[in-house]
């Protein structure tokens, strides 16, 4: 691919489109960039490019001549190259994806035109342009930006440019779509983690979590490319029939954040062990069916400062208790055992809200629970749960813990005390 930019500034170009990955690909002969200076083919002995509009207004006009001098000294080298000459300007069409691949796959060779000042004869556009572009809604003061982001879209994407055919055509507008969220190390920074999807090593999972966040992204972002979107695949309907359904759960759209529990929350508290008792009744799982959790207990661990609420903006919309004493009941641990041998501390009576279900709560929970536990100089923590508590067991997997055998609970006398014993130990 060669591509030839006219323009008042061939320096200022240069120095971008010869770096980097398309200055490699014009070192090995696949590309050929070259940056013609206007003023050298004016036949003013000022070297004057420009000159002021008929019928007055602000600003000056390129003259056409040194244009059309210039346009005809590179076409004088092109040697039978299928060559498109277009002219950056905000009258032009919307540039896009499909324009870069048009241009890659039609043509050889690419004349660039840069404006400046005020605008461009017309004439010259009408005599020597076969199209006009423009980057967008917005005006430069030159063309030279739009010109270097068209010969950058295009270059790339010209064989032997990237290493492979998939670094572009998995990006944002290759196929009507934005690109999915991408991550590298830590796998933890500034308290936001990596999806867990991305640490699992199960590449289907991989590519199944890639492709939903790019239709989810896509939808959210920009809705009008998403109307366009045709999804002949079955594997992409039944993602978009998850991500329909997904649309209707509800969405953190305010700071979450977690503080001491006080008395005033107690309501809060109360009516959201309502909504986690009747969903483990649902469940079949015969756990918090009595009394327990009641108020005399939150109380406690209010007094005791180890109960949290989690916030919404200002709602309450979950709540957990850690405790820096350990659990007597976990010594008699059967079928397996615990991994770390020092202090831990314990994580009683989580739950989130019915409202907030879904919508990652529970994820900021046990974000949570890792910070308080951090701050109590812990790096274990142990918890458990009913075996038919089956969210609360992916939640904990989620998040690091290990099964590691059974206890038996007896604080909910006449109720099945059994419980899966969970622990996770940081590094």
């Amino acid at each position: 691919m060669r591509i030839d930019i006219m323009t008042l500034f061939p320096d200022t170009v240069n120095a971008v489109l010869h770096e980097s990955i398309l200055g490699r690909a014009c070192k090995k002969g696949i590309l050929d960039i070259n940056c013609v200076q206007i003023r050298d083919f004016t036949e003013n002995k000022q070297m004057q490019v420009d000159d002021y509009p008929y019928g007055g207004g602000w600003g000056c006009i390129l003259m056409a001549q040194p244009l059309k001098s210039c346009l005809e000294h590179v076409m004088s080298t092109t040697n039978g190259l299928r060559s498109r000459v277009i002219c950056l300007s905000p009258q032009g069409q919307p540039y896009n994806q499909e324009t870069a691949k048009r241009l890659a796959r039609d043509y050889d060779h690419l004349v660039l035109v840069c404006g400046h000042y005020e605008g461009i004869d017309e004439r010259f556009i009408e005599e020597c342009v076969d199209e006009e572009i423009s980057m967008g809604d917005f005006v430069l003061t030159g063309g030279e930006i739009a010109a270097m982001a068209v010969a950058d879209s295009v270059c790339r994407l010209i064989p032997g440019v990237l290493s492979d055919e998939e670094c572009y055509t998995g990006e944002s507008h290759w196929n009507g779509l934005l690109e999915y969220p991408q991550y590298t190390r830590p796998e933890v920074w500034e308290g936001r983690r990596v999806p867990e999807q991305l640490l699992t090593g199960d590449h289907a999972a991989v590519e199944e979590w890639r492709r939903m966040m790019s239709f989810t992204r896509t939808r959210e972002r920009r809705p009008d490319l998403f109307e366009k979107l045709i999804f002949d695949d079955q594997n992409d309907r039944r993602l978009l029939e998850k991500l329909q359904k997904e649309a209707s759960r509800p969405r953190l759209t305010q700071p979450v954040t977690c503080r001491a529990a006080t008395a005033a929350d107690m309501d809060d508290i109360l009516r959201i062990v309502g909504d986690a008792r009747a969903t483990l009744k649902k469940l079949g799982a015969d756990q918090w069916q009595g009394p327990y959790p009641e108020a005399i207990d939150f109380s406690a661990d209010m007094e005791n400062g180890v109960c949290h609420v989690v916030l919404h903006g200002d709602e309450i919309g979950a709540f957990f208790t850690l405790s820096p004493e350990p659990e007597d009941d976990y010594d008699n641990i059967t079928d397996g055992k615990w991994h770390y041998p020092g202090a831990y501390c314990t994580l009683h009576r989580a739950a989130v809200a019915a409202a907030y279900r879904s919508s990652g709560m529970a994820d900021r929970v046990m974000e949570f629970v890792d910070a308080e536990s951090e701050k109590l100089g812990f790096r274990a923590v142990r918890t458990d749960t009913h075996r038919r508590n089956t969210a609360m067991k992916k939640l904990l997997e989620r998040h690091g813990y290990r099964y590691r055998g059974n206890v038996l609970i007896l604080c909910e006398p006449g109720h099945d005390p059994r419980r899966q014993a969970f622990e996770k130990v940081r590094k």
